[in-house]
């Protein structure tokens, strides 16, 4: 009987987060569209909402969403919570956009170009933008969500390192904004950020797929069982640490030949200011000038040593991504980052390079072969994807309750 009772009561719990992932999802349901998402009876689902009701979780609206059957109501999640800042941090700009408890937008998607030459003024930069927000907010709590460049310790709000700066310590930005601003921060790695706006605002993706940000550098961030995987040191998905040309240039890392020293727009920048440097007499352009924009537009206006470069580069990313596909079998890749203007023939050059993986050619696997497409989502959803750390959290203690 005792282990009956205690299945029951992992099945309840399950039941809960099942709920609440959902209503996190599409904001606001009524007890039949439960019903239709989960597969529970009405009265089932009305004795887990009215659970979730008090116990603070949900809170429950007269407005009806049907036009059918029975004024129910609806539920979401209560909207007097805390207010969450989304925020995409690198030493040059800050991307932020203001969502309330519900984790929907509130205002406008800023984009503020910064200087940073050292830590405390990356920090301070970050505080103004927050003090910004609150003083239009007076009373409202607004705890910080932050995406971080490089390699962060999500645990501990440490980043590790953060290629674009001019440093190189390491930086305890949750403990100092927590301190400074006496509000909840939570951040993870950018790329995590994007891996988390796929899994909450793309009905589309699988239960396994991965995010590949090729700009500055290249990174990847995969989600397996529909869970973001780090590893156990948070150094997963370093993608542009993949060595490609073992004789190659040298790396920020301090290896030679990695992915991002071939295939990055900074790769692609040094190769053209190189080229640039050799012939001064034929070009107007300051080298050290060099846009990432004027090296797409020169793309699509056919010149041939960026096609040239631009294809090598593609090329390298296709075969890294083969290698990662056939280890993990992961079958669906979301595009992100400034490289995706080169379009669509710079994709058409990675999936040729990638081919079919040998899982594809199953005849019985056909619906699961391998997609691979640029992410759809808005700039402002990508950045509103590191609140998502939030949620998360929240669930995660919703399943913790089963444990005790």
């Amino acid at each position: 009987m005792q282990g009956s009772g205690l299945n029951n009561q992992r099945v309840r719990q399950h039941n809960r987060q099942a709920l609440l992932r959902l209503v996190w999802r599409h904001k606001r349901l009524s007890k039949s569209q439960f019903a239709q998402h989960t597969g529970l009876s009405i009265p089932a689902v009305s004795k887990i909402l009215d659970e979730l009701v008090l116990d603070g979780r949900l809170s429950h609206s007269c407005e009806n969403l049907s036009s059918r059957g029975l004024n129910s109501g609806s539920y979401q999640i209560p909207p007097d919570g805390a207010f969450i800042l989304c925020m995409n941090v690198t030493p040059h700009s800050i991307e932020s956009q203001l969502c309330d408890a519900q984790l929907s937008a509130c205002g406008e998607f800023t984009h503020r170009a910064i200087v940073a030459p050292t830590p405390q003024s990356l920090l301070s930069a970050i505080e103004s933008i927050w003090l910004a927000h609150a003083r239009r907010m007076p009373g409202k709590t607004l705890n910080l969500a932050l995406g971080i460049h490089g390699q962060v310790d999500p645990v501990t709000g440490v980043s590790q390192t953060m290629p674009q700066a001019p440093w190189h310590e390491n930086l305890e930005i949750k403990y100092l904004l927590e301190e400074k601003l006496g509000v909840t921060v939570k951040l993870d790695n950018d790329c995590v950020m994007l891996a988390l706006a796929e899994k909450w605002q793309n009905p589309g993706n699988r239960n396994d797929f991965c995010v590949i940000n090729v700009d500055y550098g290249i990174g990847s961030s995969f989600v397996i069982n529909g869970q973001i995987y780090r590893g156990n040191l948070y150094g997963s998905g370093q993608i542009g640490h993949t060595i490609v040309a073992p004789d190659g240039a040298l790396c920020d890392c301090g290896r030679y030949g990695c992915l991002e020293t071939v295939a990055s727009l900074s790769a692609l920048k040094k190769q053209a200011r190189i080229w640039l440097k050799s012939a001064p007499e034929l070009h107007q352009q300051d080298p050290e000038k060099l846009r990432s924009q004027q090296l797409i537009d020169s793309w699509h206006a056919g010149d041939e040593r960026v096609i040239r470069w631009v294809e090598d580069a593609a090329n390298a990313i296709g075969l890294s991504l083969y290698n990662f596909l056939n280890i993990l079998n992961i079958n669906q890749i979301w595009f992100y980052g400034r490289s995706c203007g080169f379009g669509e023939s710079w994709l058409a050059t990675i999936k040729q390079r990638i081919g079919f993986t040998p899982f594809d050619r199953n005849e019985g696997l056909v619906r699961h072969a391998t997609q691979i497409n640029f992410g759809q989502l808005s700039r402002a959803q990508q950045v509103m994807g590191i609140g998502y750390l939030y949620t998360e959290a929240a669930l995660a203690q919703e399943g913790s309750k089963q444990e005790t």
